[in-house]
């Protein structure tokens, strides 16, 4: 259900959709560094951002999946 819900929204929310991609592409530079056998200091310092940034947008977009998951209030 999760995955059909995410589906949905892929296609229908433009913010879901942005932080997907974003998410998406730091999870491609984190894959890259973690091939390498050593990592500069510079390296290291990057990929701890990029995991901390995966995660923030990883929150959002469970948020926003929370957010579609709960039923319309009707005033």
């Amino acid at each position: 259900m999760a995955t059909q819900v995410k589906d949905e929204l892929m296609a229908s929310d433009e913010t879901y959709r942005r932080l997907a991609q974003e998410h998406s592409q730091y999870a491609q530079r984190l894959e890259s560094l973690v091939t390498k056998r050593f990592l500069s200091e510079e390296e290291q310092i990057e990929e701890t951002r990029l995991k901390k940034l995966k995660l923030r947008l990883k929150d959002q977009m469970e948020q926003i999946v929370h957010q579609h998951n709960q039923p319309h209030q009707v005033a």
